[in-house]
């Protein structure tokens, strides 16, 4: 999806059908050409750290935003989470979580880990829709990063 493009937005999420709403929203809004996704928490920290299958991709072309499901395969979202901000190469990439879990317990262990965000993924197709647009909208335009 990125065309040789900057990345902005790298989602990682491993349900179909939430890729699609996501690459939906963002469409929308002229957002898509924009988004690399990748499905595990493995493939997630090689891209992000440029390892595996990513080992080419440079370093320094960080997203401007990672869009996080917390319960992924391989490696889950709170790991995945914990290895970006523990590292002082992306320590400054806002990661937003996305995910169906309401529980207190991943609000608060994902803002402890450094999450920039915490959004609970609404059920009604159009609430989605619109969260991910302002979710994309936020932090790909209005937000004003450090310079890296």
């Amino acid at each position: 999806m990125s065309n040789g493009q900057p990345i902005e937005v790298l989602l990682i999420e491993d349900n179909p059908n939430d890729i699609e709403l996501v690459l939906r929203a963002f469409k929308k809004h002229n957002l898509h050409n924009l988004v690399h996704v990748v499905r595990d928490g493995a493939a997630a920290l090689d891209f992000v750290f440029c390892t595996g299958a990513y080992k080419d991709r440079e370093m320094q072309k960080t997203p401007k935003v990672i869009i996080l499901d917390l319960k992924l395969p391989k490696v889950s979202g709170k790991e995945v989470l914990k290895r970006i901000k523990s590292d002082e190469r992306t320590r400054t990439i806002p990661v937003v979580v996305t995910t169906s879990s309401q529980e207190e317990k991943d609000v608060v262990e994902s803002y402890r880990l450094g999450v920039n965000s915490y959004i609970v993924k609404p059920v009604d197709f159009q609430k989605f829709v619109d969260t991910i647009a302002d979710l994309g909208l936020y932090w790909l335009i209005i937000n004003k990063p450090p310079v890296a």
